[in-house]
């Protein structure tokens, strides 16, 4: 992809646009669009499809890539970061085009609705009290896996179902609630591979706070609590032969995760960033098991 953006744009554009972390646009906008699936189904009026493509720009792009732009802005990080390895010098301007990103996504989410803005302005504020001093809270151990899991695990997916103009009624609520816990569990495997760095900077995040042994715990636990709110669901009203792929995704995380857990004082750093790259696709196979456990219409 760097290279396409080069020749796609001038040489002094791409590290502002390599900071906004492309490939994390279309994750995040997947994930919000598990959510719409679970609100709108598979009818897909012209309307509905207007609504879920003003969403993934709004959110997986605007928003998403302004708060990644506007954290790389005050980290400054030399090696590999989420969603970009060999990260270009940071561009003197980067926090202002990152400030720029989020505002441009409040029209579209005025637009869309009381519901998505609210989802929106909450994201947008947690955005700058995470990177921006002196609030910081990614560098305060608790608070930075605590805006994670609300921002990108409970509200992304509850912005899909907001831009499709549902009320919060069942199913959205346990999986609101399943992919807060998920969250807490997969933003450790986020900062494993980089406390190093983030002790140079000053920076305590949980994984620091509670070293790789700990954090690790955590993330089975919570994982663990994640799926508990899923089944809750599935045994209230989706207990049916499609809701089997909840079951392949648990045991992706377990494949992921309890070995790692086995083997986390022999393993490098290498494993470890891979480790949350494996992570990405065993949210990925959560999402969808999700979406054709719970989606209204099935085809």
């Amino acid at each position: 992809m760097r290279d396409l953006l080069y020749k796609m744009f001038p040489d002094s554009w791409v590290p502002y646009i390599l900071h906004t972390r492309p490939r994390a646009w279309f994750i995040v906008s997947a994930h919000m669009s598990v959510g719409f699936i679970l609100a709108n189904g598979f009818s897909f009026s012209e309307n509905q499809l207007h609504k879920w493509l003003l969403a993934i720009l709004a959110w997986g792009i605007l928003g998403n890539g302004g708060t990644l732009a506007i954290n790389s802005a005050f980290d400054k990080d030399e090696g590999d970061i989420g969603y970009l390895e060999d990260p270009p010098p940071v561009p003197k301007y980067l926090w202002l085009f990152a400030i720029v990103l989020l505002i441009l996504g409040i029209p579209i989410a005025v637009y869309l609705g009381r519901r998505f803005l609210i989802a929106y302005i909450i994201c947008f504020a947690m955005s700058l009290i995470y990177s921006v001093p002196p609030f910081r809270f990614k560098s305060r151990a608790g608070l930075d896996v605590l805006i994670n899991a609300t921002g990108f695990g409970s509200l992304t997916i509850y912005a899909g179902w907001a831009a499709a103009g549902q009320p919060l009624e069942a199913p959205i609520i346990n999986v609101l609630f399943a992919f807060f816990f998920f969250f807490i569990g997969f933003y450790p495997l986020t900062q494993i591979y980089q406390i190093e760095e983030d002790a140079a900077r000053g920076d305590y995040t949980l994984a620091r706070a509670l070293t790789k042994k700990y954090a690790l715990q955590v993330a089975i636990a919570a994982v663990g609590v994640g799926f508990i709110f899923l089944f809750t669901e599935i045994s209230q009203r989706y207990l049916m032969v499609r809701s089997i792929g909840l079951v392949l995704a648990l045991i992706c995380w377990i494949l992921l995760l309890f070995p790692w857990y086995a083997k986390h004082n022999q393993v490098d750093t290498n494993y470890e960033q891979r480790g949350f790259y494996k992570a990405l696709y065993a949210w990925a196979v959560t999402d969808i098991a999700v979406a054709v456990a719970m989606i209204p219409q099935f085809l």
